[in-house]
């Protein structure tokens, strides 16, 4: 991106902000939450298949298995993140929790063989340790995958954009949305308003230094953390979260 593309996407960034601070501090003066605008209860499931103008999709990974034509049914995902190893394949899934980021760096840098390629799946969590394990995975140059009919939500794509080379197939699930600050409802308004301005800020500059257009963002700033955004394989490819096209 240039660097007045760049400039434009941070002005966006910045007034969705400022927009999300007056609905905070409304909502904290009221009394009550203030919830951004969200589907009805008979919104489209994340098996659902998505298509141009229709990739809002309920987020219930816990309840909706979202795999529509999975390579394999990998069962319960664990509740942490999980490296296993098989038939000379890395695979790296489950919930990204605080604290996961540097204990699968230790188990990545010590692993034998070494590991050249993770492949991801995840419903997402924590994004600070998505991001530090994403870093860690650039400067590994070790390589990120995801295959058919998996998938890889929220704080998952951040991830999958640390690796050094990065392939999805067509029919993977990648999906965006709002960052949940529900842990903080009950902090005043003006200490949410710097959490969700300190986190989207290390996001946009952690996709920058990845490679990847920020604009990406316009999707997930505008999603509600109850909702994910998918996105269409030509939409994977236009923000550079890919760096391998597929056959």
């Amino acid at each position: 991106m240039t660097p007045r593309a760049v400039a434009r996407t941070m002005m966006a960034v910045l007034i969705f902000q400022l927009g999300i601070g007056a609905l905070l501090v409304l909502g904290d003066i009221q009394g009550n939450g203030l919830p951004l605008p969200s589907f009805a209860p008979d919104a489209p499931r994340l098996s659902q298949p998505v298509r141009p103008g229709d990739q809002r999709r309920q987020f219930r990974p816990q309840e909706d298995n979202p795999q529509v034509q999975p390579v394999r049914d990998p069962g319960q995902l664990p509740d942490r993140l999980t490296l296993t190893f098989e038939d000379g394949t890395y695979r790296l899934e489950g919930m990204i929790a605080p604290g996961d980021a540097p204990r699968l760096i230790a188990q990545i840098d010590r692993s034998d063989p070494p590991v050249n390629e993770l492949i991801l799946q995840s419903p997402g969590g924590s994004v600070r340790d998505a991001l530090d394990l994403g870093r860690h995975l650039r400067a590994a140059s070790i390589a990120t995958r995801i295959l058919s009919g998996e998938y890889c939500y929220s704080a998952c794509p951040y991830l999958f954009s640390g690796g050094a080379k990065r392939f999805a197939s067509p029919s993977a699930s990648i999906g965006v949305h709002q960052h949940d600050f529900d842990k903080n409802t009950y902090l005043p308004a003006f200490i949410a308003i710097e959490d969700i301005q300190r986190g989207q800020g290390d996001v946009m500059a952690y996709l920058h230094d990845m490679g990847i257009n920020p604009l990406i963002m316009r999707h997930a700033l505008a999603t509600p953390a109850d909702e994910i955004y998918i996105l269409l394989p030509e939409q994977v490819e236009e923000y550079g979260l890919t760096t391998e096209t597929p056959s």
